[in-house]
């Protein structure tokens, strides 16, 4: 009988991916600032004000807090319920539908360099469901109030950090859960996770899209489309930018001499890596250092 599937030429593996370092590899490209950790109490059909410049996650302690138009289908977050708004509120409304209602929020910034394109492809909001995070969302809740109550030396860089943990965990979790989309996606998509995992672990070697596609187990196109679809870049367009988000971190670290770098990281001359590094991050490698 002929074959008539077009995107497969293996079936996709039906247990979960092998994500979880995959997962680390990518979040660690993914950097992020947070400075505040505090408390909030809004009555019932107050508006709980966020700064629109910054990226928040939210978790309601007590009560509940009604999240309207903006931000998808209005969602109402119980207690115990976080939220994470990588790009802030947006025009939604976030309202409290108790009295009272305490949140918990946390305020960061994602490192503007940081593998933008995913950044950019989250989705508008996080939802975490209390019983699918309680397992480590209590502790980490109650770790935060500590900082923020009972202030130490180090206070501002501890809750920097937490708020960073934080952030992943909800990412993790997000995956884990199936409900991720964009880039998230590609990690919870067995095919597309085994191509991300190899484009990783060997960033320097030159592919092609159909050795790409044979990993994956599609066919050339499919696997193009498919990838594109779910991770926000084509295929190439991501491992360039992965390489030279690599090459940042070595800038950062000093490790080498920028046209050194660059060969690591797989241009054949300096030119053309100081070309491709200031069309993606807006300035040459020589001002990294």
């Amino acid at each position: 009988m002929t074959d008539t599937r077009k995107d497969l030429t293996d079936r996709p593996e039906m247990g979960p991916p092998e994500e979880a370092d995959l997962l680390s590899q990518v979040l660690e490209q993914i950097r992020l600032t947070g400075d505040r950790v505090q408390s909030r109490t809004v009555s019932h059909d107050e508006p709980l004000q966020l700064d629109t410049d910054a990226a928040h996650v939210l978790v309601v302690a007590a009560g509940a807090l009604h999240v309207g138009a903006g931000a998808g289908q209005p969602l109402l977050l119980d207690t115990g319920d976080l939220m994470l708004l990588p790009r802030g509120p947006g025009a939604a409304r976030l309202l409290g539908s108790s009295v009272p209602t305490t949140i918990i929020l946390c305020r960061f910034w994602f490192d503007p360099y940081s593998l933008r394109g995913m950044i950019s492809a989250l989705p508008d909001r996080i939802h975490i469901r209390h019983e699918e995070g309680a397992e480590w969302l209590d502790g980490m809740v109650h770790f935060m109030m500590r900082e923020t109550t009972d202030p130490q030396p180090g206070a501002s860089l501890m809750i920097s950090r937490i708020i960073d943990l934080l952030v992943i965990r909800t990412l993790r979790t997000w995956v884990h859960l199936g409900h991720s989309s964009g880039w998230l996606s590609g990690l919870s998509d067995a095919r597309i996770a085994r191509v991300l995992k190899v484009m990783h672990e060997r960033p320097m070697q030159p592919w092609r899209i159909d050795e790409l596609a044979d990993v994956a187990g599609m066919s050339r196109s499919g696997f193009a489309e498919r990838f594109t679809e779910l991770v926000g870049r084509a295929p190439l367009r991501y491992q360039n930018e992965w390489r030279l988000n690599l090459a940042r971190d070595m800038l950062a670290r000093r490790e080498a001499r920028v046209g050194e770098i660059g060969l690591r990281i797989g241009y054949t001359s300096e030119a053309a890596f100081s070309r491709a590094y200031k069309a993606l991050f807006g300035h040459p490698p020589r001002d990294e250092i």
